[in-house]
């Protein structure tokens, strides 16, 4: 697919630490044309919106193809498929949705993997009335700005993760069976300062974040939630409200996300597809 020498392709930054707008037409995205100017922007600023572009599911599905090596989603019927994955609490679109509601927290997608997604991609189709915006916080601006002589400290830190940790905070009293359930996805130990591959450094966060290694419980969650705020202060923080046909892709190697709250019964509905992961924590 060509592209005209007067294809639009506007960028403007929304935030100082986070977030670009891209306005451009389909052919442009879908051509690939533009990719990697996509994956440097993305890189650089966290999070690009493509507002109401209208992307229906195959036209997303290709333009994901551009970008990377489309990450295929688990569960029944989408093993080894490219296929748009449904975000909703309607069990019946969905049927474990329960696991989203971890999504209402701060978090990394894939601190139960070694190398985690590169980034998500979704479109919205169906919204709330109220609530439903989605926040992302640019955990690279966080780290920069830390004071030099806590860097050095942070930097010899390890942290356990564990996928039952985020569940809890949306069912704090869970049955043992559930638990169970929960704590068979295992856990997993990584740096709080991912020292990536460009030579840049971020923090790892989030609602899956057990314990720092080494560190006294009380001490740990000190610690732990003193990062999470400094992280998700509003400098370092892009809202996305979003409105039918918004596309919105965030790097998940440099940002955190959460879900505001919304009604659970008002058909909210987004589709999305995934990158797979291109580098290890480390």
């Amino acid at each position: 697919m060509s592209v005209s020498a007067d294809a639009r392709f506007d960028v403007a930054d929304v935030t100082p630490t986070i977030g670009s707008t891209i306005r451009c037409d389909k052919a442009t995205l879908l051509s690939g044309a533009k990719a990697g100017e996509i994956r440097q922007i993305l890189e650089q600023r966290g999070v690009i919106v493509f507002p109401e572009v209208n992307l229906t599911d195959e036209e997303q599905i290709a333009f994901t193809h551009t970008l990377g090596t489309f990450a295929h989603e688990e569960g029944e019927g989408m093993a080894g498929k490219d296929a748009v994955y449904p975000i909703t609490m309607d069990e019946k679109i969905n049927p474990i949705a329960s696991y989203l509601k971890g999504a209402f927290f701060w978090h990394i997608d894939g601190t139960m993997s070694d190398k985690p997604i590169l980034a998500s991609i979704m479109s919205s189709r169906r919204l709330a009335p109220t609530g439903g915006e989605t926040e992302f916080c640019n955990t690279y601006a966080a780290w920069d700005e830390l004071p030099e002589a806590e860097k050095a400290q942070l930097e010899k830190l390890q942290v356990v993760h564990a996928m039952w940790r985020s569940q809890l905070y949306w069912q704090p009293e869970p049955s043992h069976a559930t638990l169970q359930q929960w704590m068979s996805r295992g856990k997993n130990t990584l740096p709080l300062v991912w020292k990536h591959r460009s030579g840049r450094k971020s923090l790892v966060l989030g609602a899956t974040a057990l314990q720092v290694e080494g560190m006294d419980i009380a001490e740990s969650e000190s610690l732990l939630v003193r990062l999470r705020d400094w992280a998700t202060q509003p400098r370092f923080v892009y809202r996305h409200t979003w409105k039918l046909g918004d596309m919105v892709i965030w790097d998940n190697t440099g940002t955190m996300h959460r879900a505001l709250p919304y009604d659970h019964d008002s058909g909210r509905l987004m589709h999305r597809t995934k990158l797979e992961g291109e580098e290890a924590f480390a």
